[in-house]
């Protein structure tokens, strides 16, 4: 991986992210972990609450051991819910010939030769190829605008919108003309969707894309469009 080379355009979420996500997410939890704990007795009673083997067991707790406890519990989640949003973090650096699109501590070079053109699609920041493919799809809560500001600084191709937007079919279970093992692959990847498995999403994103079939999603219903001369 080539290193950063002076004037290079970072986007990322910034210090705050990190901040929210490492302080913000275990207080919380522990907050919510507090007040769980006063309602044991009630939701101990509730036979359609899970854990009732939880609440029953702080509810016959002293105060003073209960409540630090079902505090503890609820923060070591938010901890959890930190560390899976630091993995899932995106940091994207523009240059003048290539952009580096890192997550998860793995980083990807996209060579400016190679991209026709950049946009963002919902949450996506998409860059399209010469044959109309996509060279990369990553999703994030990266500010479009701040997005826009890296890439035309740098003198990329900025567009407002998918100039192939029009050309997407909702995609179904059996759906007649696909390419051979796109059917098996698009039912793979919205399970994947569904349970939120975010890294084999992407990566069957990528086989599709072998295949000559770009992807593009709404919530969980996958839309899909055929290059005519696939890579």
């Amino acid at each position: 991986m080539p290193p950063r080379e002076p004037g290079d355009a970072v986007v990322d979420g910034g210090v705050g992210e990190l901040v929210l996500m490492w302080a913000g997410f275990p207080l919380f939890g522990a907050g919510v972990g507090v007040g769980l704990t006063a309602l044991s007795s009630w939701l101990a009673g509730l036979a359609w609450f899970p854990f009732q083997g939880v609440f029953e067991l702080l509810d016959r707790w002293p105060d003073q051991r209960s409540y630090p406890l079902g505090a503890a519990v609820v923060a070591l989640a938010g901890v959890v819910l930190a560390v899976v949003g630091t993995r899932e973090r995106l940091t994207v650096t523009v240059g003048r010939r290539s952009v580096r699109l890192h997550r998860d501590g793995h980083g990807r070079d996209v060579a400016r030769a190679d991209v026709a053109g950049v946009f963002v699609d919902g949450k996506a920041l998409v860059l399209l190829d010469t044959a109309g493919g996509e060279l990369a799809r990553e999703r994030s809560d990266l500010d479009a605008g701040r997005l826009r500001t890296a890439f035309t600084g740098q003198g990329w191709l900025w567009l407002d919108q998918d100039p192939h937007r029009d050309a997407y079919r909702r995609w179904v279970p059996g759906l007649p003309g696909l390419p051979t093992g796109a059917d098996a692959l698009l039912r793979a990847r919205e399970r994947a969707l569904k349970d939120s498995r975010d890294a084999e999403v992407r990566e069957l994103h990528g086989e599709l894309a072998r295949l000559g079939v770009v992807v593009r999603d709404e919530g969980r219903r996958q839309y899909y469009r055929l290059l005519p001369h696939p890579h």
